[in-house]
């Protein structure tokens, strides 16, 4: 499995934690993006979030990140939160309760 194909974690969080989606592989892949966002929320325990920090080369993620996930991850409130120094942004993901 070539790195952009590694998930962006292989276990469950019980408590909350930040995803990294800003590595290379995510500059120019939205879709990697997404299904990486999807598969961090579906690995964070319900009444926790996980910051889904996304690429700056991708742009603000309401334009292609909050409907994505909204369609596949029931139950899910998106915030966003800030963009970071190095251009990227943090959308937290509060995850059922």
């Amino acid at each position: 499995m070539s790195d952009s194909q590694q998930p962006v974690t292989d276990h469950v969080h019980d408590n909350s934690w930040s995803a990294n989606l800003e590595k290379p592989q995510y500059a120019d892949d939205r879709q990697l993006i997404v299904d990486h966002a999807v598969d961090a929320i579906e690995h964070t325990v319900d009444g926790t979030h996980v910051n889904l920090v996304t690429h700056a080369e991708q742009g603000h993620p309401e334009t292609y990140l909050y409907g994505a996930i909204e369609e596949r991850v029931p139950d899910v409130e998106l915030e966003y939160v800030e963009q970071c120094g190095c251009g990227g942004h943090v959308v937290r993901a509060y995850v059922g309760e």
